[in-house]
This record gives C-alpha cells, structure tokens and sequence, in this order.
C-alpha cells in the first residue's frame, strides 16, 4: 500500500512546509516579545521601603526629573539599579517617601524602565556633605512636546503643569528645592517646532520657576542622542539648548556624545544612561562651584 506522505505532490509539500515555517515564526515572535516584556520588569522591585526618619530640610536637596521618555526612563533595570543608598530617597504614587529604587517614574507603567535619578543621585553624594540627604522626584512623560507642558496639556492621562506644580509643593514639603533635570526635544525634532523651540523653552522654564518661586533655580537640560534616526533635526535641537545655557547663567548642559541607544533607535540604553546620570551630577556640581 503505498504511504500518503509520498502520495502528495511537491507542490503540496512545498505549502505545508511554508505553513508550517509561518506557524514556527509566529510563535517565536510572540515568545520574544513575551521574554522582551518580562526581561524588561524582572528587577523591579518587588516592595517599597518607606521612609519613617525624619528629614532635615535645610540638609535635605530635592531635585525634579522632567521631559519625556529619555527622562522618564526606559533603559533595562538590572541588579545594580535596585541597591538603595540611606541617603537618596524618592516618592510612590501617593507621594509618600520611600528609598529610591529604579524605575523610580510611575505614571507609564507598560513603558517605564532605568532613567538617570538615581545613578545621578549616587555620584552627587561624592561631592556634597556627609550629612545631605537627597530626594528625587519624578514628573517626567513620554512623548511630549514642549508647548504641551507650557499649556498644562493632558498626555497619556497626566496634566504636565498641574502635576509639576504637585511635585514642587512635595519638594518644598521634603526638603529644599535644588533643581529640575530636564531631558525633551525628540518630540519637537521637525521643522514646524524646530524655529520656535528655544522661545518656547524659555518661556516653560520661566515658568517653572515662577512655580518654584525661585528666579534662580538650577535647570540642568541633557542633549538628544547622536544616533539616527532624525539626527540632522536632533542636531538643530541641541543647537538651541547650546545658544539657550549662554543667555542664562542658571542653565546647564549635559553632553550625551559617546552614550548608545537601545534596539528601537530612540532611546539611551542602560549602561548609557547611568552614565547620563552622572554627567547631570557633574553639572550641578560645576553650577555650585561658580556660587
């Protein structure tokens, strides 16, 4: 008798191999992205430490994160990320003070990952008092374009002005209020945003910080990356943020040259934005030796 297998046609052999292949890809591509989203939560941390000693805010430097998503975070947290320091804290939700941990942004949680906080956190402490503590506060969100903070816009179901203004009545409540990093410009990479972005950033930092009350509050803004794509306009971007740090002598400049994008081209990878992290320490620093 004589076996069914032999029986089909190469033809039909050749299309049930190719549904077969299909059938194998589609499977791996979910398995990956499955890995991908579990790689990418694995050392989050499981609880939150709060913070029950009591802070002595005149000894005690809060800083603001803002911007979108390079700010916000979205590098891959690993072991290293999760080691708490007694001296650097951060806020929950319900802004309550708990040891800083990475990811230390909530508002995204099907997106946020490793942001700068608190590799920036650490290499301050080398360089302030023994007996300074540091609280860091996340405000910022991806995706968003400058006038969208300046109109107190809704974007991914946070209101960017109202919820700042939040964030600065928590750091005056914790400590005093020493400075904003700031990381955005992606979004307004494109000639329609390009011509008015220094104006209109210059117009959002003024009002920041007529919310701080604080004419003179250290603003520390970071390059975009030097990765495709969109890099010419990345370019004219970071152009406007070097002409914006010669009018102000309360505004600084972080250079994200030599830092490494993650697979999907837009963002810093892990290892790059610890080392953004630190390049913000440095210039808050250097913005204080010249007090």
């Amino acid at each position: 008798m004589e076996n069914k297998a032999s029986s089909q046609s190469p033809l039909t052999m050749i299309q049930n191999l190719r549904c077969i292949s299909l059938l194998f890809f589609i499977f791996f591509a979910i398995s990956c992205k499955s890995v991908t989203q579990h790689d990418r939560t694995t050392f989050f941390p499981k609880e939150q430490v709060p913070v029950k000693m009591e802070l002595i805010k005149e000894e005690t430097l809060v800083f603001i994160l803002a911007g979108q998503s390079n700010m916000a975070g979205r590098g891959l947290v690993e072991t290293i990320d999760t080691i708490t320091s007694p001296r650097i804290f951060t806020i929950n939700q319900k802004g309550q003070l708990i040891f800083a941990k990475e990811p230390l942004h909530f508002y995204e949680p099907s997106r946020t990952g490793l942001d700068c906080g608190l590799s920036f956190g650490k290499e301050l402490l080398k360089s302030i008092p023994g007996q300074f503590k540091i609280v860091i506060i996340p405000a910022a969100i991806g995706g968003t374009k400058v006038r969208q903070w300046i109109n107190d816009s809704t974007h991914r179901s946070v209101q960017l002005l109202t919820n700042f203004t939040e964030k600065i009545g928590l750091a005056k409540q914790y400590g005093t209020l020493a400075g904003i990093l700031w990381h955005q410009g992606e979004s307004d990479a494109n000639e329609q945003n390009i011509p008015t972005y220094k104006t209109d950033l210059i117009r959002l930092f003024t009002l920041f910080r007529n919310i701080a009350e604080s004419p003179q509050l250290p603003i520390i803004m970071g390059e975009l990356g030097y990765f495709e794509p969109n890099l010419v306009n990345k370019q004219k971007i970071n152009n406007e943020l070097k002409e914006l740090t010669i009018q102000n002598n309360w505004i600084s400049l972080v250079s994200s040259k030599g830092l490494k994008c993650m697979s999907d081209n837009e963002h810093f990878d892990a290892k790059s934005i610890r080392v953004l992290g630190k390049r913000y320490a440095a210039a808050f620093h250097q913005m204080q030796q010249k007090k």
